[in-house]
C-alpha cells in the first residue's frame, strides 16, 4: 500500500492510502472545540451563512466525532447524524468510485486528520438507507487552534450526481455516435472538421487523423463547392436541414451518393457554433429506384399493350352493338390505363387521392368541378375503384345529369373517417332527375365496390355517397 506523501491538491478519484499510525494522544485528548474554533467564538452571523448554504459542509473533533453540519449535508446524507456519536462521516455507508466498499475509519474526513493534510475532490459515494447512491467529491481540511494543535476537521461534500449523469449520457452518445452506420461529423462555422465518426471512415475512407482540423471540402466534389456556402448561411440562422440529397468524393476520388442532414450546435451563450452532419449512403436504394422504375415502366408497357389488346377484341366483338356501347366500353379501359399511370408516377402501391380524383374528371370539362377534401393515400386496388366510380358519375352526368347543359356543376367532397373514406358526389344547375327504371354498370359498380352506397335523385340534381373502406 503506497503512502499518501502530499495531498494538498489532490484531485484522484481513486482511494487514498494512509500511513498506519494513530492519532496523537494530544490530538485524542484535546477538549478545544473545532465549532468554535471553525466559526470563530462569537461569530454567531458567519455560522447562519454556513447553515444556509447548498453545499453539505460538516465539522469534526479531532477524534472524528462529528459535531457540526448544515442541511445541505443531511439531504446529502439522507440522514441525520448523532451529534458527538457519529464518525468522520454521517453517511450510512460509503463506496469507492468502483463499488468496493470503504469503511469510515478510511475516508477522506479519517485520511486528513490522521494525517494533519487537506485533501482535495477525492471521490467516494455514500450509500442512502434507501439504498440510493450519492457520488461526491470530498474537500477535507484539517483545523488547528493557535497552539498549533490539531482540534478536528472541516469537510465540503460535492454532489457529483448531475455531473456524473451528464458524464454517462455523453458516453453513451459517444459510444452511439462511433458505432453508428451513418457518416456523423461535426465542424465549425468555417467548415473545419471537429469530430469524424467510424461511419464516416467507411462511408469516405479517410481515418479521423486525416481530416480532423481541414476543411469538410475535403469531401466535397468541385462541381458543388457552392452547396457548403449555402449549408453554413443556413445554420448561423439557426436552421436543420433534413435529408438536402446530394454527392460527396471519397478518398480514391470516386463519388457516392448521400442523404444529408444537418443540425445547428449551440453553445452555452445560445449562438450556433458549428454544426452536426449525418450522411447515409444512399447508392443502393437509388439503384434500386432505378431498377424499379424500368420495372414500372416495363409492367406498364405490357398493362397498356393488353389493355389496347382487350379494346381489338372487344371492338370486334361489339361491332355490330351500338357506338355509344363500344365508346362507353373504350372510354373506361382508358379510364383505367390512366389509373395505372398515377399509380407508376409515385408508387406501384399507392397513388395521392387529390391526384386521383383530378384525372378520373380531367376529360369531363374539369372547369365546372368543385374538389374538396384533405390529402390522403389510396392503394393501387382502391385508387382503380374509384377512378372507375367517378368516370361513370361524370359520364352520366354528361348524358342526363349537371353536365348536359352549359350551366351545371359537381361538387366533390370527401373526408377522412375512422381509418376510411366518405366520398360524396353532388350535382347542382342540371336538368330535374329522376330514378332510372333499371340499374346501369356504374350503379352496380359502385354498389359492389364500396360501402355505404347511397342514391339520391332530388330536383335538383343527384346525389351520390359511398365509403372506401380502409
Amino acid at each position: 500500500m503506497s503512502v499518501l506523501h502530499d495531498t494538498t491538491e489532490s484531485t484522484s478519484s481513486h482511494r487514498v492510502s494512509t500511513p498506519r499510525r494513530p492519532a496523537s494522544p494530544t490530538a485524542q485528548s484535546s477538549s478545544v472545540d473545532p465549532t468554535q474554533v471553525a466559526f470563530g467564538q462569537q461569530d454567531a452571523g458567519f455560522r447562519q451563512i454556513i447553515e444556509a448554504l447548498p453545499a453539505a459542509i460538516y465539522i469534526t473533533d479531532a477524534a472524528g466525532r462529528i459535531t457540526f453540519y448544515n442541511e445541505a449535508a443531511a439531504a446529502l446524507w439522507g440522514r441525520r447524524p448523532s451529534l458527538g456519536e457519529d464518525r468522520f462521516c454521517g453517511s450510512w455507508k460509503l463506496r469507492w468510485p468502483d463499488g468496493t466498499p470503504l469503511a469510515h475509519r478510511d475516508c477522506p474526513m479519517a485520511v486528513a486528520l490522521r494525517t494533519g493534510r487537506r485533501l482535495r475532490g477525492v471521490e467516494a459515494v455514500a450509500e442512502r438507507a434507501d439504498g440510493k447512491l450519492i457520488p461526491f467529491a470530498a474537500y477535507p481540511t484539517p483545523i488547528f487552534a493557535a497552539s498549533c494543535e490539531l482540534v478536528g476537521a472541516v469537510n465540503m461534500l460535492v454532489d457529483l450526481s448531475e455531473r456524473k449523469r451528464s458524464e454517462e449520457s455523453a458516453r453513451r452518445l459517444a459510444s452511439i455516435v462511433q458505432s453508428c452506420d451513418d457518416a456523423i461529423v461535426s465542424k465549425d462555422l468555417r467548415g473545419i472538421i471537429s469530430s469524424w465518426n467510424e461511419g464516416a471512415e467507411r462511408l469516405f475512407g479517410y481515418t479521423a487523423e486525416e481530416v480532423i482540423g481541414k476543411s469538410i471540402m475535403i469531401v466535397i466534389p468541385a462541381d458543388r463547392s457552392g452547396e457548403e456556402a449555402s449549408i453554413l448561411a443556413r445554420l448561423r440562422r439557426g436552421e436543420r436541414i433534413d435529408h438536402f440529397e446530394t454527392v460527396r468524393r471519397r478518398k480514391d476520388g470516386s463519388l457516392i451518393d448521400i442523404s444529408l442532414t444537418v443540425s445547428p450546435i449551440y453553445g452555452a451563450d445560445g449562438r450556433v457554433i458549428g454544426a452536426s452532419k449525418v450522411a447515409r449512403d444512399i447508392t443502393e436504394r437509388k439503384r434500386a429506384h432505378e431498377q424499379q422504375k424500368l420495372l414500372l415502366g416495363e409492367i406498364m408497357h405490357r398493362v397498356k399493350n393488353t389493355l389496347a389488346t382487350v379494346q381489338a377484341m372487344a371492338g370486334q366483338t361489339m361491332r355490330r352493338a351500338p357506338a355509344e356501347e363500344r365508346d362507353a366500353f373504350t372510354a373506361r379501359l382508358h379510364a383505367l390505363g390512366k389509373a395505372h399511370d398515377i399509380l407508376t408516377s409515385d408508387s406501384w402501391d399507392r397513388a395521392p387521392l387529390r391526384v386521383v380524383i383530378g384525372s378520373a374528371l380531367a376529360p369531363f370539362q374539369g372547369q365546372r368541378f368543385t374538389l374538396e377534401g384533405p390529402e390522403a393515400y389510396l392503394n393501387a386496388n382502391r385508387s382503380l375503384h374509384l377512378t372507375l366510380a367517378l368516370h361513370e358519375l361524370a359520364t352520366n352526368a354528361v348524358k342526363y345529369g349537371a353536365l348536359s347543359n352549359a350551366v351545371g356543376r359537381v361538387h366533390v367532397q370527401w373526408r377522412l373517417e375512422d381509418g376510411g373514406l366518405d366520398v360524396r358526389w353532388v350535382e347542382t344547375g342540371g336538368p330535374v332527375v329522376g330514378r332510372p327504371r333499371r340499374k346501369g354498370f356504374g350503379s352496380q359498380l359502385i354498389e359492389h365496390a364500396f360501402d355505404g352506397v347511397r342514391f339520391q335523385y332530388a330536383p335538383t340534381g343527384l346525389l351520390c355517397a359511398f365509403r372506401v373502406s380502409p
